[in-house]
């Protein structure tokens, strides 16, 4: 790992210069989604295609996530919160990936009636201008990538319950 990020706190979810937010809706209970994201960690790459390992550290006050292509991270939760709305979210304090001088990822799962839930993932950064044009031209495939993995994760929490 060669680069250092800014250090962010959740704030910089509505601060961070380019928020590119997804959101999904799914039937799984918010308590099955939360537990996949936040203690499942390991589980990560069963349902989310991008990513080759994740692995907690420091009792789970931190990961490693490394994905397809060779980017790693080393990132530290910042809010692991149940409730009417549960939130999961991480930002990387290391990563071999050029260019980003601060990230923060935040997944935010809350019902919306009728037995749906609405899975949000807000991917905030701070990069040169460049590289957020290029985060920019890139958004539909972040998008089609979350819808895919936010599926996949539906049907692996359903299938733990049966």
């Amino acid at each position: 790992m060669a680069r250092r990020l800014r250090p962010v706190e959740l704030d910089f979810v509505d601060s961070a210069p380019l928020r590119l937010v997804f959101a999904r809706e799914v039937s799984a209970s918010p308590d099955a989604v939360y537990r996949a994201l936040a203690e499942d960690v390991v589980g990560w790459p069963q349902w989310f295609s991008a990513v080759t390992l994740a692995r907690p550290l420091d009792g789970g006050a931190r990961r490693e996530v490394r994905l397809k292509g060779g980017t790693r991270f080393l990132e530290t939760i910042v809010a692991a919160e149940t409730g009417d709305v549960c939130v999961y979210a991480y930002r990387v304090d290391e990563t071999n990936a050029p260019g980003l001088r601060a990230l923060l990822e935040e997944w935010r799962v809350q019902d919306v009636g009728g037995g749906r839930r609405r899975v949000q993932w807000t991917f905030a950064v701070d990069a040169p201008g460049v590289m957020r044009v290029g985060l920019k031209a890139g958004r539909a495939g972040l998008g089609r990538a979350f819808r895919d993995a936010v599926g996949k994760l539906e049907r692996r929490v359903t299938a733990a319950r049966a």
